[in-house]
């Protein structure tokens, strides 16, 4: 399986796991000059921007450790443009990020919620 469709598993796998943690989604792949963020999503009263790591097995890292600082700034600017660009969003707002760890049969081996993961400047 190629990076990218393990991404793209990783994504769907994510979707499904916070939408039982009460989160809804209301955009997926959200791109602006900015950059790209995997999901919107609204927890309770709270915007929730999330980012999606996956990765088969920890030879360089787990999936949480491969966000670089110049990602969380990327990570920092979609959500100020996104904010900027809706006005009928609530003051309140974090990015999450979700890592998810897969195994070579395609079943997560471990699917964790990381909350206010990357936090402002």
């Amino acid at each position: 399986m190629k990076r990218r469709d393990t991404g793209n598993l990783g994504e769907k796998l994510a979707a499904e796991f916070i939408r039982k943690q009460e989160y809804v989604i209301l955009q997926t792949n959200y791109r602006c000059p900015e950059g790209e963020v995997d999901i919107v999503a609204r927890q309770k009263d709270c915007l929730v921007f999330v980012e999606v790591r996956a990765k088969r097995g920890r030879e360089f890292g787990s999936p949480e450790e491969s966000i670089t600082p110049a990602k969380m700034e990327r990570l920092r600017r979609v959500a100020a443009h996104y904010c900027q660009a809706h006005d009928d969003i609530s003051d309140s707002w974090r990015i999450d990020v979700v890592a998810v760890e897969i195994d070579r049969q395609n079943r997560p081996l471990r699917i964790e919620i990381i909350e206010n993961a990357v936090g402002e400047i």
